[in-house]
């Protein structure tokens, strides 16, 4: 059974701050930079993105990837027009006070179903 958007913030317990009506989208695999010209280059449809930045350029990225959603990591801040844009485009934005490469190897062994 394909794990959605939804199941995967419950069992990682991450905030959904944006696109809670797109909490449906099944997300295929992940990909973990700050640089947006790397994700732009090498991001795949409906993969997640987990990344600290929290600019607004992070919403047109992607939506222009098609991502299943952004994974904002360290419990960065997020500004209100980063929010309003990430709604207007339809991007899920999901938070996490946790580090990148803990919120990665979570999510590594959440879609491959791997027991802790």
């Amino acid at each position: 059974m394909e794990k959605n958007l939804k199941q995967l913030a419950n069992m990682l317990e991450l905030e959904c701050l944006t696109g809670k009506e797109n909490l449906d989208r099944v997300p295929h695999g992940a990909y973990s930079s700050d640089l947006l010209s790397d994700v732009m280059g090498n991001a795949q449809k409906d993969m997640l993105w987990i990344t600290t930045q929290s600019h607004k350029n992070i919403v047109a990225v992607a939506s222009l990837k098609e991502l299943s959603a952004i994974i904002i990591v360290n419990g960065r801040k997020i500004g209100e027009e980063v929010l309003e844009a990430a709604e207007s485009e339809g991007v899920v934005i999901l938070f996490s006070e946790i580090p990148a490469f803990e919120t990665a190897g979570k999510l590594y062994n959440y879609l491959h179903d791997i027991e802790k």
